[in-house]
């Protein structure tokens, strides 16, 4: 009897933001590689999970949630959702079990219509916060969006990667979309983001949940630099956060600096444990004036 053929590919979740696809990313890789908050557009790049299975490697790739853009960045996480899915070998459409299909989910359906063939999993998120009638429901509605969609869905499935029910069921449906082919990374890599990148987004993670409401959308964040200090395994790391308005600094940095130094613990901590390294964050608050809709900044920003 012949071994079965080694496979290997990538899917990449699409959907409205804040559809849990970040959630399920991390839940599938086994290690937090995407940023999550439940603020809407928290991912800003497509970031890259890898999973080794014993006959595959999935290679998922998380992207953006779609929108109606109203900034410049807007217009630019759409066209790295666009790009990523015409490439990639299957695609998870991810719908939120709690919350009716609607006018964005059509849309998005109509542009997987019009601008991939790869097939498509139907995905119900967040099973864990809904009710079985409910899911249901969900279910139904998404079968529904056959229709707009052009095609039936190759699979549908009702998951909650929190709870991590049917999370090993929906990697053995992707990975029987994917075509044959050799490992495409390394055994044990999880992602090729790079450590600055993974930094920044730790660090912009904290600030997001400690700005609350306040400025979810103006927050950027950088690294500048990483030093290793002398005689010690301690790294130095000088970041930034970006906002907007002048008249947002005071907000980022809280009372007598109280809320900056709550970011700079979270992010250093959730940086240290997920890294495996120790450092000593710097970390500085600037304005960079209307960085959402100026296109030299946001390239200097790396969108």
């Amino acid at each position: 009897m012949s071994e079965a053929a080694h496979r290997s590919g990538f899917v990449s979740f699409v959907g409205r933001p804040n559809a849990g696809k970040s959630t399920l990313t991390n839940a599938l890789v086994g290690e937090k590689i995407a940023i999550t908050s439940d603020k809407p557009q928290t991912t800003r790049h497509a970031i890259r999970g890898i999973v080794d299975r014993p006959d595959a490697q999935i290679v998922i790739v998380d992207t953006p949630g779609l929108h109606r853009p109203r900034t410049l960045l807007g217009e630019r996480l759409n066209d790295v959702v666009t790009a990523t899915l015409s490439e990639v070998d299957v695609i998870g459409f991810c719908l939120p079990a709690g919350e009716k299909v609607g006018p964005g989910d059509k849309y998005i359906a109509r542009m997987l219509r019009e601008n991939t063939k790869a097939p498509v999993i139907g995905i119900v998120t967040k099973t864990d916060i809904a009710a079985p009638r409910r899911i249901a429901e969900a279910l139904l509605q998404v079968n529904e969006l056959q229709a707009e969609l052009g095609r039936d869905f190759a699979e549908i499935i009702p998951i909650s990667a929190v709870a991590g029910e049917q999370t090993e069921l929906l990697l053995e449906l992707i990975e029987r979309q994917l075509p044959e082919g050799p490992k495409l990374f390394l055994d044990d890599e999880k992602t090729d983001e790079s450590t600055e990148k993974l930094i920044a987004e730790f660090i912009r993670e904290a600030a997001l949940a400690e700005a609350r409401d306040e400025l979810p959308h103006s927050i950027a964040c950088a690294v500048e630099e990483i030093l290793p200090r002398e005689d010690s395994d301690v790294l130095d790391v000088h970041a930034f956060l970006y906002v907007e308005r002048s008249s947002q600094k005071p907000i980022m940095l809280g009372p007598r600096g109280s809320r900056i130094k709550q970011i700079g613990t979270i992010a250093r901590k959730q940086i240290e444990e997920r890294l495996g390294i120790r450092i000593y964050l710097h970390l500085h608050v600037s304005v960079l004036a209307e960085w959402q809709r100026d296109p030299k900044k946001l390239t200097r920003l790396g969108f």
